[in-house]
């Protein structure tokens, strides 16, 4: 039998050994339903197959599905046969949003050499799909502006803040100038925003191989590499500083009747043109720049000397969009809870892509759909779940989190009302369990993984993680030391930011979630390029689809446990300890800046740098600034210490009811509410600080980051972009959530106690 066949059956036998007796109950269960609860678990692990997920890959990803294509609605329409199929209420949801697509490219040197960029991904011999060059979508930044420029070249290393610092430290400006940027480093839209904000008026990135090419390994076919002509393609909409979505209905879904704005001047648009390249086409141009040599830490690993510029290269770049509107199809799959059927547990991966792509997102959309059937399976053995699980298959996530965020908000009141938790995915891989996320739900999600084996070692994926971040704890970059890790009671989950289609419900609406995926061992040099089909993925990464599997136990597991708990398994002591982590963060970034400050103006005082200028290589000081004042951060202090309090207290209290084993189901239902309304707590009406889309006061993408969670955003934002008197009126915004969270707690926790009289 074939190699996945064979693990298939290992891991069945691996799961259905039965829970000991005098096992712990599960958080949030009875004894009885516990013991319950376990045994239609190990059934629910035992069928996710990978052999199915393996022919709905190949399925899915047989052609380009893009937006707006026939072969995303096909796919759209065929996923929700599939859920009908298996019992569940299932219906396609639709949106109208704006989707540029490209008209015209043209990237030429026009000095001193000529050059034309192919701005083409060829066909792989023996890769099927990768020939569908007329089906697929060109490799083009979405929502970039129209733009005809040429001007002189500028390297920017990967066109964050920082860089430009650097460069006005070698008496380089761009003003004026088309920028080229490396990926990585920031998400990709922040380096058109930066590059505007300085000037330039043009942009193109590349993919260096360093970070995703031959430096890694053997590039595609040979290997999992990036390819000399590969490009990434994706969004550089503005989603940090105004809100993800459908741009010309910001607030609101984009259904027919919906109020729209112009597209002119829109904010969720670049302000200057830009266009990813390939290193096969970004090499001639790097070739050819002049000026200063490139600071150590910016040189890629292109057979060139890296120079910044600018010089005699010159560079014409025209992009011309097609900026209609097209349909999403979100797959909205049902099954009703019955006992608690106003209470939703939600999941969702996405199902469009911007070629074929097989990683991104299918790998995670065909782990969605093994749990759906799984849950179907259940179904006909007399499982239901007390409340309401909703799955979803979302459209347009690749283009700005389209399908996700126009139905969140087109639903928003009832999500506010009914939602329990969110739990995502977007593409796995082979490796470790990636878990970020609400951290009232960290405690959860450390007992949904002690139960899921690992298909490479035969020990849980929690053991699995723990001992890769000891191991990881070795590195410059960790985040935490060993000590912290062994001493830990659970593992330490990571901060959600963006990317994903979780941020609506998060970031937006105060809805618990969870971003999970497994990778680390598999390398995605192919990343939104033509070679993410099915035939890379079956070749260099989860070949036999056991992790797909995995994923399915993983997520699907949570789900029951959500759906199915007595009492909702949020926990306050991790969350609380997490805000503490926070605030000592933010106490030592505040720190450094001052003590920065400090420094520089005793290094300029002294001559530091006209001494140690180089006369043939000159560099310019550094500007004095202010010394940052003393930032009072008490209020937050006191907050945090009262949530921990508080957090104790319930945690204490609901072990001793637990123990009595007389909590009335009315009481149930009273903390339940309770519970659920304990993530919207942690918002405000009037969000953050310029971008009012974004509510939740502890998680947020950075606005010159990215994708990268800013924990605490307001107040840590405002340190790093030295607005003082920000985030002090910030700190008093966020102790004022955090004081609301520690009286829930406590009202939770009186509910609790009353059940002891």
């Amino acid at each position: 039998m074939p190699r996945f066949a064979i693990l298939t059956v290992l891991g069945v036998c691996c799961l259905l050994i039965p829970a000991a007796a005098d096992e712990e109950p599960l958080q949030g269960f009875t004894r009885n339903n516990s013991a319950v609860e376990r045994q239609w678990e190990v059934k629910f692990r035992a069928i996710p197959s990978p052999q199915n997920q393996r022919d709905y890959m190949q399925r899915l990803s047989a052609r380009p599905h893009n937006v707006g294509t026939a072969y995303d609605k096909e796919n759209a329409e065929w996923i929700l046969a599939q859920y009908k199929q298996w019992g569940w209420d299932a219906h396609i949801e639709t949106f109208d949003v704006l989707y540029p697509t490209p008209k015209e490219r043209v990237l030429e040197m026009v000095a001193p050499t000529k050059f034309l960029a192919k701005l083409q991904e060829p066909a792989v011999a023996g890769d099927p799909t990768s020939s569908q060059q007329s089906e697929q979508l060109p490799s083009y930044n979405a929502y970039s502006i129209d733009g005809d420029v040429t001007a002189p070249l500028v390297y920017v290393n990967y066109g964050v803040p920082a860089d430009y610092d650097e460069l006005e430290r070698l008496g380089i400006s761009v003003k004026g100038a088309i920028v080229i940027a490396r990926y990585g480093g920031s998400w990709r839209g922040i380096k058109p925003k930066v590059a505007a904000e300085h000037g330039a008026i043009g942009c193109l990135i590349y993919s260096d191989p360093h970070e995703d090419g031959y430096f890694v390994d053997n590039v595609f076919p040979k290997g999992p590499m990036r390819p000399a002509d590969g490009v990434q393609r994706g969004s550089v909409m503005d989603f940090p500083s105004a809100q993800p979505g459908d741009p010309l209905t910001p607030g609101v879904g984009a259904t027919a009747d919906a109020k729209r704005i112009p597209i002119k001047d829109n904010p969720a648009l670049t302000k200057i043109p830009t266009l990813p390249i390939s290193y096969g086409d970004a090499q001639p141009l790097l070739a050819a720049l002049e000026g200063p040599m490139a600071p150590t830490e910016w040189r890629g690993s292109l057979p060139i000397s890296y120079h910044v510029g600018p010089g005699a290269a010159r560079v014409h770049l025209k992009v011309a969009f097609n900026w209609g509107t097209k349909t999403l199809y979100d797959v909205i799959a049902k099954i009703p809870g019955s006992e608690q059927p106003d209470e939703w547990v939600i999941r969702g991966n996405h199902h469009d892509a911007w070629v074929n792509g097989a990683e991104d997102p299918l790998s995670g959309q065909v782990a969605e759909m093994e749990e759906g059937r799984a849950f179907g399976e259940l179904l006909k053995q007399g499982w239901k779940p007390k409340r309401t699980i909703i799955y979803c298959a979302w459209d347009g996530e690749e283009a700005g989190l389209l399908g996700s965020t126009e139905w969140a908000e087109a639903h928003d009141a009832e999500l506010k009302q009914h939602a329990v938790a969110y739990l995502n995915t977007d593409g796995n891989g082979r490796g470790y369990l990636s878990e970020e996320g609400s951290h009232t739900l960290e405690h959860f999600m450390d007992g949904v993984a002690r139960d899921i084996v690992d298909p490479e070692k035969n020990i849980s994926v929690h053991e699995r993680l723990y001992l890769h971040n000891i191991s990881f704890a070795h590195s410059d970059h960790a985040g935490e030391d060993r000590k912290e890790i062994r001493d830990r009671a659970d593992i330490r989950m990571g901060a959600i930011g963006s990317g994903s289609d979780y941020t609506a419900f998060v970031d937006h609406l105060g809805i618990a979630s969870i971003n999970l995926g497994y990778g680390g061992e598999d390398r995605g040099g192919i990343y939104h390029s033509a070679y993410d089909d099915f035939y890379w993925f079956t070749h260099f990464s989860d070949t036999d689809f056991v992790y797909g599997r995995a994923l399915s136990q993983t997520v699907g597991t949570a789900v029951m446990r959500l759906a199915d708990a007595d009492l909702l398994p949020f926990e306050f002591t991790d969350f609380a300890d997490t805000i503490h982590l926070y605030l000592k963060e933010l106490k030592k970034l505040a720190d450094e800046e001052r003590e920065k400050a400090i420094e520089r103006d005793k290094e300029l005082d002294e001559g530091l740098f006209s001494a140690t200028s180089d006369p043939r290589r000159p560099t310019i000081a550094p500007p004095r600034e202010d010394v940052p004042p003393h930032i009072n951060f008490a209020p937050l202090d006191n907050a945090a210490d009262a949530l921990t309090t508080a957090a104790q207290h319930y945690h204490d209290a609901l072990g001793k009811a637990w123990a009595a084993g007389n909590i009335p189901s009315t009481t149930l239902e009273d903390l339940n509410r309770k519970l659920m309304e304990s993530e919207r707590r942690l918002t405000t009406q009037e969000g953050l600080p310029h971008r009012g889309w974004y509510k939740h006061m502890i998680y947020a993408p950075g606005v010159y980051s990215g994708y990268g969670a800013k924990t605490i955003p307001g107040v840590r934002e405002a340190i790093e972009l030295k607005h003082w008197d920000e985030a002090n009126s910030e700190i008093g915004r966020v102790s004022a959530v955090l004081n609301n969270e520690t009286a829930l707690i406590n009202e939770a926790t009186n509910i609790l106690e009353g059940t002891s009289h």
